[in-house]
């Protein structure tokens, strides 16, 4: 996607346009909600609740690759392509099934989307074939990318317009939750059940969810018939592109050092405590996210500055290889600092930028984010084969050197 100019073609996406008395989806707006200034609180934490199951679905093979590899007769590098797959296609889905469904109302949309986990899950848990496997990888892919694409959408339809950001991170709270407590808890799980169990305790959770969706979530209706825009009318709007590049290259800069982290701080000397860093890590983007929340509504431009110099440093530490354990700690707490409220930031950021086009422009980031993710571990494993582990943050630090002059150079449209 170019960054510099005006695309003259493209997908057409669809994107409400609000009439005064109405919510950003057309609809009346919620007396209980948007007039009173109170926050739907149940309905949000159903929202977490369905993005900590669409990025646990995603990263759950990785706690149980070995398993999952000699059950399905593969070896670990072709399991791990059932976490490719899933990228795949969330990245080719944002953007058409967003247009597809534009005219949906927002409950029926997030119901079909949790079904969707269920029966992928559920297919995978199942399967005897790796082919069939990465069909169900695939298509929990697709539901993910529209998943995404949806709730930020969702959330700023049932909130007050002066608190969607708070709202944004409470509701975007699942997916750092479950890389904090979900990959681990999947991993036990897997190593006491089996990981074809696991998949299947995750379907459960998708069942139980849809009776919460259902009942605990307001309808929000969708784009109404002819209050359509143009992605290309959208993408050109002042500051929209600086968010995605930034958001392309942030995202990067952390997924090629991630993929690969456990053979980094083993280079550090910090191998055995690895599960323990990782904790850190989870828990200071944890941490973080709280922070973002109570102050995102009044200091965007502060947060993302700092998280954006945070995350640098932080870097730049882990490529001065420490020796001292607790120098490593430190930059790691950092690191999940600086990097666990970004989706948020950037997703707000972009929100504001796009105003009526805000559907339209939250599918176009999904599609950056999980174009990074998926670029993630190549870029990484190029770094990894030409300078070894020590050369993983020096990669990531050079990525975040154009990150930090396009927030800088952001202050009048971008992030403001």
């Amino acid at each position: 996607m170019s960054t510099t100019s005006t695309p003259t073609s493209g997908p057409t996406l669809t994107a409400a346009v609000p009439d005064p008395g109405t919510t950003s989806a057309g609809a009346p707006t919620s007396p209980g909600t948007r007039r009173t200034g109170a926050l739907p609180v149940g309905a949000l934490l159903a929202l977490a609740a369905s993005g900590f199951l669409t990025l646990l679905t995603e990263i759950l093979p990785a706690g149980v690759l070995p398993a999952m590899a000699a059950d399905l007769g593969v070896g670990p590098g072709a399991a791990g392509q059932t976490v490719t797959a899933f990228a795949v296609g969330a990245i080719v889905a944002a953007i058409p099934l967003t247009r597809a469904t534009a005219r949906w109302d927002r409950r029926t949309l997030l119901l079909v989307t949790v079904a969707g986990f269920v029966v992928a899950n559920t297919v995978t848990a199942v399967s005897s074939s790796f082919a069939l496997t990465l069909v169900a990888r695939f298509a929990a892919g697709l539901v993910a990318g529209l998943t995404w694409a949806l709730l930020p959408g969702y959330v700023r339809r049932i909130v007050p317009a002066d608190r969607v950001g708070r709202a944004m991170t409470i509701a975007m709270a699942g997916g750092p939750l479950a890389l904090t407590l979900g990959v681990p808890a999947g991993a036990v799980l897997g190593a006491a059940v089996g990981w074809r169990w696991t998949f299947g305790v995750l379907s459960l959770v998708g069942l139980g969810l849809l009776a919460w969706v259902r009942l605990g979530v307001p309808a929000a209706a969708g784009t109404p018939r002819g209050a359509q825009l143009a992605i290309r009318t959208v993408l050109p709007r002042p500051g929209l592109r600086p968010v995605l590049l930034v958001t392309g290259l942030n995202v990067l800069a952390n997924t090629s050092l991630y993929t690969y982290v456990a053979i980094h701080l083993a280079d550090l000397g910090q191998g055995a405590r690895t599960s323990t860093l990782l904790l850190v890590l989870g828990a200071a983007s944890a941490g973080a996210l709280v922070l973002v929340g109570a102050l995102i509504d009044h200091r965007l431009r502060a947060l993302t500055l700092g998280s954006v110099v945070v995350f640098t440093l932080a870097m730049l530490v882990l490529g001065l290889a420490p020796a001292s354990t607790v120098v490593v700690v430190l930059a790691v707490a950092a690191w999940g600092a600086a990097f666990g409220g970004v989706g948020t930031l950037y997703t707000t950021a972009a929100a504001r930028v796009a105003g009526d086009g805000a559907d339209v422009a939250q599918s176009a980031l999904v599609t950056v984010w999980n174009t990074s993710v998926a670029l993630g571990g190549a870029v990484g494993g190029a770094a990894l084969a030409v300078a070894g582990p020590g050369g993983l943050p020096w990669v990531s630090l050079a990525l975040m050197f154009p990150v930090l002059a396009t927030v800088v150079a952001g202050r009048r449209h971008a992030f403001h």
